[in-house]
């Protein structure tokens, strides 16, 4: 099998898993669980989000030291502090991924960061390009993806992965999607946007 056809695998217990209702963890208990999935070979750990806390910037700074096989994750917003973060806690590892991201969905565009097309096309620019002084593993999500329209996903893939991007991330992060809509989604971009063959397509599902 070519590597153009292989399937990584990214789990993301120790950052997203923890958002479900009484599944927090210690930093104890991630590095515990982190060394079994490096036993098991799973191919990249998003450790968690660095910036958010203390006891998650250690716990991704503790996983990055101890993982011999997994890649170690750490995620950031689309801004220089969470990136620095990310970097601050990955540094140790021999290798090591930055996930940034920013919402792309007209409702959260205007609701929750109150932000312009224009102005999110340009802090995709940023954080992508400065996460990539970093590491030439940079992953870049559309937060709120299923329910951003089709052309403005494909544009900021495209700036993405012209940015340095090498893994693109389609979360459907309020639950919103069926998976014959997801289907669609990901058969458009494959279908349009220009450089997606220089990047990964990861899905992030949600089953509420």
């Amino acid at each position: 099998m070519s590597d153009k056809d292989k399937v990584y695998i990214f789990d993301t217990t120790m950052r997203d898993g923890e958002q479900s209702p009484g599944a927090s963890m210690s930093v104890e208990e991630k590095i515990q669980i982190s060394r079994v999935f490096d036993d098991m070979g799973i191919d990249i750990i998003e450790a968690g989000f660095p910036i958010t806390s203390p006891g998650d910037f250690e716990a991704v700074s503790a996983i990055s030291k101890g993982l011999k096989n997994s890649i170690p994750c750490g995620l950031a917003r689309a801004k220089k502090k969470d990136i620095d973060a990310c970097y601050e806690s990955l540094r140790h590892a021999k290798r090591f991924r930055i996930h940034t991201f920013i919402s792309t969905s007209p409702v959260h565009m205007k609701h929750k960061l109150n932000m312009t097309d224009e102005q999110v096309i340009d802090a995709v620019k940023e954080s992508v390009t400065y996460a990539k002084k970093f590491t030439d593993d940079v992953e870049w999500s559309c937060e709120d993806g299923t329910r951003t329209t089709l052309d403005f996903m494909c544009k900021t893939i495209e700036l993405a992965i012209n940015c340095g991007a090498t893994t693109i991330n389609i979360p459907d992060t309020v639950g919103y999607s069926i998976p014959e809509e997801f289907a669609r989604t990901i058969t458009h971009i494959k279908n349009n946007v220009p450089n997606i063959d220089k990047a990964i397509i990861s899905a992030h599902c949600h089953n509420f």
